[in-house]
Parts: structure tokens; sequence; C-alpha cells
């Protein structure tokens, strides 16, 4: 059988025969391509194990027509360039061309949304026993935060999104603002983003607050209820009289950003608050950078030069950085006990990296499977990053300057913090790769559209799948066998260069000399199998010792007496 397998929902398109992939470390290997409405197939029963390539059409970022030489009859080429790190070449017939259009046929599936087409998410109709879409109730997490509290109220004003239509419906803002003081903040912060509430404290009460830019423009433009706010966010917190304000931009795009109409907060008009440039560049830098780092990777390795290499690419300094910023925002709030205010321009990139960051290291439920769920639902789905835009879903204009790697780069930064803290992730490699695979396939309506608003519309809840629905019915695939849970233990991860590692695993996955000859997963769930076996082997020696001392107590009275030793083990 040489056709793809295929999803409940999807359909076949066309199927071309004798279609040769140029690959870049086995050379041309013919076999019969199929395209369907999510993915691109090609199998080759030539070789043993057959060989296949199977590329949701969703990662695809171009299609272009190339000239192909030395592959015999097959004269017409396509190279199709992929968000996941990887490029595909393949050769084919003209008249294949010309009878089934493979081309046209390519482009008009890779990109739905440019032609009309509904995105095959909604499409998908797999059942599975859990409903992902269940996973986050914003109620219940604030509740779990201890929310609301005398100084912090569950607002309503956003119901409709009138107030910022970006943000979610629920909001948590200081209990004593009012209504109409919350619309003046809304005007004077970029894109009505008004500082809210993201996480507080169970002891201290000192909190995360996000936000974007205040609108200061050139002429120092004030707003008393903006400064007012602010003033509010600090008392709410009784153990410190500072309010730190950590702007994730470079001081210098701060400044340019003021002269057009932005800006931040200066210390004479928010005389208790301090603020920090985090010095983290933007979009486009990012962009470029993983643009550099796919060039060394892909298809080929330049032994001789690897470190340099990845060095030039800049790409493990930004992920130092945002790293960095995260740590300087955790140790505010665990060690000083001060509240603090993240923003960076529009606070829906460099934002949501660093208080999900910070977060993630200050609350260990956020480090369980179910925790980090929550957290990407909360700080970057509902809290409107525009996935839709920087991932450029379904559409053909690779070329998009709102496009970049900003979720990337925190699942990155989320890596590099297991691989310095091995057990206090519940989740293990695969549960990463398989989030970051999702945001491009297109498969799950998880990572879908720009903003909650946006979602309610399109009734994504309703209409697709969710990728917690994939993973929460087959955890045992996603768990590290190595967790131990870290109640309440604040972690730092080293953020110095020399602590960092390219994510091979990820980054440099298609090659196959980088592959580990034994597949890590493999061992990973034979180890999960080995600790719920041991596991088990303790509960029942407990148990049979708590027995025993039950029944040694009993015959005290005519035996010598002895005491059983509870068991403790941590496996």
């Amino acid at each position: 059988m040489e056709e793809a397998p295929l999803f409940p929902g999807e359909s076949i398109k066309v199927i071309a025969k004798d279609v040769m992939y140029i690959c870049p470390f086995m050379g041309a290997v013919s076999g019969t391509l199929t395209v369907t409405d999510f993915r691109m197939y090609i199998k080759s029963v030539e070789r043993d194990p057959p060989f296949v390539v199977d590329v949701p059409l969703g990662v695809i970022s171009r299609v272009e027509k190339i000239g192909v030489q030395s592959h015999g009859d097959n004269s017409c080429g396509i190279e199709i360039v992929c968000k996941d790190m990887r490029n595909l070449r393949l050769a084919y017939k003209q008249e294949e061309q010309n009878r089934l259009e493979i081309f046209e046929n390519l482009v008009t599936r890779a990109f739905p949304v440019s032609n009309g087409l509904p995105l095959f998410a909604f499409n998908y109709k797999e059942k599975f026993a859990v409903n992902g879409w269940k996973v986050y109730d914003p109620m219940a997490e604030y509740k779990r935060q201890g929310l609301p509290n005398e100084s912090w109220k569950i607002s309503k004003i956003n119901n409709t999104y009138e107030l910022c239509d970006t943000y979610p419906a629920v909001l948590v803002v200081p209990t004593s603002v009012k209504d109409d003081d919350l619309s003046k903040v809304a005007a004077f912060r970029a894109k009505g983003r008004v500082p809210v509430l993201s996480w507080i404290h169970p002891e201290s009460q000192a909190t995360i607050t996000r936000c974007s830019q205040p609108l200061v423009g050139p002429n120092d433009k004030h707003c008393k209820e903006d400064e007012k706010y602010l003033q509010t966010i600090m008392d709410a917190n009784a153990q410190s009289h500072k309010l730190i304000i950590f702007d994730a931009r470079q001081n210098s795009v701060a400044d340019t950003n003021k002269a057009k109409g932005g800006g931040y907060e200066s210390e004479s008009a928010y005389p208790n608050a301090e603020l920090v440039f985090l010095e983290i560049h933007n979009i486009h830098v990012m962009r470029e950078s993983l643009r550099k780092l796919k060039e060394i990777v892909y298809p080929t390795i330049d032994e001789t030069r690897w470190l340099s290499n990845v060095d030039s690419t800049h790409w493990l300094e930004y992920i130092r950085m945002l790293l960095a910023g995260a740590v300087r925002i955790a140790d505010k709030i665990e060690s000083g006990k001060t509240s603090v205010v993240v923003h960076c321009s529009d606070g829906w990139d460099r934002t949501a990296q660093l208080t999900a960051l910070a977060m993630l290291m200050l609350d260990s439920y956020y480090r369980t499977i179910k925790g980090f769920e929550i957290l990407i639902e909360k700080e970057w789905i509902s809290f409107g990053h525009r996935f839709a835009m920087r991932v450029g879903h379904g559409g053909d204009d690779h070329a998009d300057a709102d496009r970049s790697p900003i979720f990337l780069q925190f699942i990155d930064c989320v890596w590099q913090m297991t691989k310095q803290f091995p057990a206090a992730f519940e989740f293990n490699e695969l549960f990463l790769i398989t989030i970051l695979d999702h945001l491009y396939s297109c498969l799950f309506g998880t990572f879908l559209c720009n903003c909650e608003k946006e979602r309610l519309k399109e009734e994504l809840s309703t209409k697709t799948v969710s990728l917690w629905s994939y993973i929460n019915s087959q955890l045992d695939e996603f768990t590290n066998p190595f967790y131990v849970n870290y109640e309440n233990h604040v972690l730092y991860p080293v953020a110095s260069l020399n602590h960092l590692e390219l994510w091979v695993n990820y980054y440099v996955r298609w090659n196959p000399r980088m592959r580990p000859q034994v597949p890590i997963h493999q061992n990973l769930k034979e180890l999960l199998a080995i600790r719920s076996e041991l596991q088990k082997k303790v509960e029942d020696l407990q148990r049979e010792a708590a027995t025993r001392s039950i029944s040694s107590s009993s015959d005290r009275g005519s035996s010598p007496s002895h005491s059983a030793t509870p068991v403790h083990t941590s496996v």
C-alpha cells in the first residue's frame, strides 16, 4: 500500500506515481506522492523498510517551482520550504504535472486561508476520551491562586471585549478601581491593554501584572488615572513600598516608540516605581536569528565550525536574555517581595514570554502537564499572543514581517529549564516537541486565531479539537519518569551561555546522523513502566508493614514486643 493513512475527516486531493523525493541524506528516492487536505505524503516501497515522508501542510512556508537536472524523465521540480527547520525537493514528469496539476494542488491545500478554504482543523473529526477545551477555566485558575481577595477582584468589564478586544473576558484588577477609571487607563495604554494581574504570591501577595506601553508620546503626556492605578497595584502588596516596572524592550527602541506616540513610565510621574529595561530585541531580529540557525543546521552541518556557526546566529544569546529577564522578575517577587509590572510595546510577545517563564519558575503547579497547558492557555492564548499572525496559519505570504518565532523561543527556554532541573517537570521533551509540531500543523484548534474574541467568533471549542484532548488521552507518552513534585520550590535557571545548549533534538532532528541510536522516548516509556512497578511494590510493602504493626500490637501481651519500621522511599 502506497497511499497515505487518513485521519477522520481527511480526504485525498491528488495521487501521483513515480515522483522523485530528492533527499539530502539518502539521495533520490522514487515513490508515490499523495496530497490530501491535511498532508503531503510520499511513500517508496523500493526501500526496505518502506521509505516515508509525511508532512502536515500547515508546516509549509512556501512552495516554488525549480528546474531539476539529471533525474531522467523527471524534469519538473518543486522546492518546499518548511517552518519546522527543513526543506523538501521533489521532481516529476512534465506530463504528470499537466494531467494532475501537482504544483497547483499543493499550493491550494498548503495555503487554504489565501485560497478561501477552511483550515483542516475545522474538518478533523477524531474523537478523544478527554475534552481539552475544558482544561482551562479562568475562574478556577484564579481561585487556585486565592483570588478574589480583599485587594483584587475579578472584573467582567471586558465581558463583551469592549474595554480591550485582544484581552480575555475575565480580568483581575485592584478592588478599589472603578470601571470609569479603568476605561481612562485603557485609553492611555497601547491597544487598550491595561495592567491586569497574571499571578499573585500566596504568602507575600506580591503580584505579576502585565500590560502594554503607556501612550506618553514626545510631549510626555500624563494620565492621572494610570498613575493612581499603578500606585494601587503597589499598595495591594503591604510588604513593599516600591513597584518595579520591567520594560522588555531595548531602551533605545523604547525612546523611538516614545517619539512615535508610545513610550514608558517616567519615574517623575510614577514616583514609587523603578523602571528597568531588559534590552530584549524585537520580533524582526528573532525571525532573522532563526533563519540563520536553519541555514547552519539544514541540510548539512559543518562540523569544524559548528560552535562558531551556532554562536553567529545569536539564537542562544536571545534565549539567555529571556531567561535572565524572567529570573530577575521571579527574584523580585520571591526574594524582594515586591510587585512587578511587565510590558513591551503591545504586551503580547515579549511580555507573554517573560510572565509565563517567571510563573513557571515561581509556581510548581505550572510544571505539571495540566498546569503547563493552563499556563499556555492563560498567558499566551487568552491574553492575545497573535498566533495566526506570528505563525502565518494557512497564509501564502512567507515574507510577512509579522511572522516571528516568539512562542518557539518560549518553549526553547522551557526546554533549557528542563535540562537544568531534570526532575522538576512532569512532562518530557516529546511533550514540548508535540506542542511545537501542532503550533504549525493546523490539525487542532488550540493555536488558531489571534485572540479570545476571534476564537469565540470562529466557535473553535465546538468546531475543532483541542490539542490537549490528544495529549491528555495518552499521558504516558508525555510523562517524565524522573519527576518529583518539588512543591513550593522556586527554580532559578542559570542564564549564562555556558549553561545553555542548542536543542538538537528539535532543531536538528531531520538529520539522521544527529539522532540517538536508541530512541530516547522508548527508554523513557520503559523507565515509566519500571517506576510504576516499583511504586506499586512500595505501596504493597507499606500495607504489609502497617498490617504487621497492627497484629504485633495486638499480640504484644503474649509475645516479645517489636515495632515494624515504616518503609519510606522515593522512587
